[in-house]
């Protein structure tokens, strides 16, 4: 098989993972019983900041699998992953924001819709990327990968006080619910 068809394949494998596992990863945090540690890397609330860890963790797991299944012959591999899935994650923040603001309210197909978008646009951009051939610093890609993680983490369980942390059903942030003017 030509290496451009198994690159291509291997994005649609992506798309799918991603698309599949994200969805499932909005309810395991409520399936878990609300496992501290599930709450990691799942969805604990309805902020805009939680519902990025469905297209996160996904793309993080496929960039794993990808270097091993066709990243190691790719200089620009881990590269394309990360300015993809930041990329997809700006997408859906600024898609969210703007739709609510004109709108007035958010509509769940919307955002459904708008996580199916930004999977594919992530899969296209790391398809476009790959196929440049550039050589570009792994190190730094793989410290931005570790920040992002770091960040999903630690803001599940701290989160600042502002409103992409915010869950508009519960008017609280984080696992723990804290209020705006009632931080512990």
């Amino acid at each position: 098989m030509e290496y451009s068809k198994k690159i291509f394949r291997f994005q649609v494998f992506s798309f799918l993972f991603i698309a599949i596992v994200g969805t499932l990863l909005h309810f395991t945090y409520s399936w878990s019983g609300n496992n501290f540690f599930v709450a990691s890397f799942s969805a604990v609330n309805e902020s805009t900041w939680e519902h990025l860890k469905l297209i996160f963790f996904p793309s993080l797991i496929i960039t794993v699998i990808g270097f091993f299944i066709i990243g190691k012959n790719i200089s620009n591999f881990l590269y394309a992953r990360v300015v993809a899935v930041i990329a997809s994650m700006i997408f859906i923040v600024v898609f969210f924001y703007t739709y609510t603001g004109v709108l007035g309210t958010n509509v769940a197909i919307l955002d459904i819709g708008s996580f199916f978008v930004a999977v594919f646009l992530e899969e296209y951009l790391v398809y476009r990327i790959i196929k440049k051939k550039s050589n570009k610093n792994t190190n730094v890609s793989s410290i931005i990968l570790i920040i992002l993680l770091l960040c999903f983490i630690t803001f599940t369980y701290f989160p600042p006080m502002i409103g992409l942390f915010k869950d508009p059903l519960k008017n609280s942030y984080g696992i723990y619910g804290y209020e705006k003017n009632n931080v512990v």
